[in-house]
């Protein structure tokens, strides 16, 4: 049986791409960093019949809270098959580039870039150790920078210097460690789960949770001839579904 370990998944994508991946087979570890929520959680997924999810405390910005997952984690299996850099963050708005505030860079960037680095490289050895290992970084369509250079894509006025950075960052990140295993079985990618109507923005996207998951499902379990090192996206290229960086 195949595993996965997916951060910030009490709740929204992270949840639904839970449920789908158990739908397929897969026993989720489901990342939350509170403990009553990551439970309550898991216990709803069990009560729709999925007994294949444990909920696991980790929070992103506490490399001490990353390491203890890592450990309870290597108490029960000794491969992991599939992590999802699930967890992120928005920051306070507005987000120019003239005037944020440096505190609020920090924060995001705490989440969103360096909790997804100090959780990939913490759990690496695990996935090491599948004979497919799968690591997919939940991106945005914003953190293209091609994109946000061309005056005529659909969110060239949407600029958030703080979210967009942190994003942009993430993606340079993963082409990285993409080559660095390039000649193993590993398949690192980074995901735009698309404008969705979450918490995160207020339940203003027009795009359904459903359909957000399955794009990061599709990621996470892509086969041995799959593609590695791309910016998945079906917002930004729905002709493709890859974006360009």
């Amino acid at each position: 049986m195949k595993t996965a370990l997916i951060t910030g998944a009490n709740k929204s994508i992270g949840f639904q791409t839970a449920r789908q991946l158990l739908q397929m087979g897969y026993f989720i570890y489901l990342g939350s960093r509170d403990r009553q929520k990551g439970e309550q959680a898991a216990e709803q997924l069990k009560s729709e019949g999925y007994d294949q999810v444990e909920a696991i405390v980790i929070d992103v910005d506490n490399p001490d809270s990353i390491k203890a997952a890592r450990q309870t984690l290597g108490s029960k299996i000794k491969s992991l098959d599939v992590l999802i850099n699930n967890a992120g963050i928005s920051g306070s708005f507005p987000q120019t580039a003239a005037e944020s505030d440096t505190d609020n860079f920090r924060q995001v960037f705490e989440t969103n870039f360096f909790g997804a680095i100090e959780t990939t490289q913490a759990f690496l050895d695990l996935l090491k150790n599948s004979s497919e290992p799968r690591i997919v970084n939940v991106t945005s369509g914003l953190g293209s920078l091609t994109l946000h250079n061309d005056p005529d894509w659909k969110y060239y006025h949407v600029k958030g210097a703080v979210y967009t950075s942190s994003k942009a960052a993430l993606n340079a990140y993963t082409i990285v460690l993409a080559y660095e295993l390039r000649d193993t079985a590993f398949k690192v990618n980074v995901v735009d789960p698309g404008y969705t109507a979450t918490d995160f923005n207020h339940h203003s996207g027009p795009g359904t949770v459903e359909d957000a998951a399955a794009r990061l499902v599709k990621a996470a379990t892509l086969g041995s001839d799959g593609p590695t090192s791309q910016f998945f996206s079906d917002d930004n290229a729905p002709e493709t579904g890859i974006s360009p960086w």
